[in-house]
């Protein structure tokens, strides 16, 4: 995920909001594990993902992340709505939007992915509360 791999304006839109969003800390693992297989497939989310979706200016990063944590909770996705919970703590989503996404996530895709995704919330928010207690 070399920065200069593409030179695309959206991709580098992208990337800054990918960075803005998860944070360098997360941008740069994922950079460091990037091999040459999965290289078009890193480009291909920051440019779609992050430069085309992310970066739209219809709604907030905030409500993106909303909408974004309901509809990984609702497909099973737990490494995502881990990662999309830690990054709330950069898009401004507080612990109630995330607990009403994931109560509409229960009436309309099912109690045990809510309950699922509330437990993995829940233990993503004890880590983020650990790391500024430290």
């Amino acid at each position: 995920m070399n920065e200069t791999a593409s030179s695309s304006e959206r991709y580098r839109q992208g990337m800054a909001t990918r960075r803005a969003v998860l944070g360098d800390a997360h941008v740069d693992r994922a950079a460091a594990a990037t091999t040459e297989f999965d290289r078009p497939f890193q480009e291909l989310i920051t440019e779609a993902a992050w430069g085309h979706v992310w970066s739209r200016p219809a709604l907030s990063k905030r409500e993106r992340s909303i909408v974004t944590i309901a509809l990984l909770a609702a497909l099973g996705q737990d490494d995502e709505v881990a990662m999309h919970v830690r990054a709330t703590a950069q898009t401004g989503a507080t612990r109630e939007d995330i607990c009403e996404a994931l109560l509409h996530v229960a009436i309309y895709a099912g109690v045990p992915a809510a309950n699922h995704a509330i437990k993995i919330a829940k233990q993503a928010f004890a880590q983020m509360d650990a790391e500024k207690a430290a």
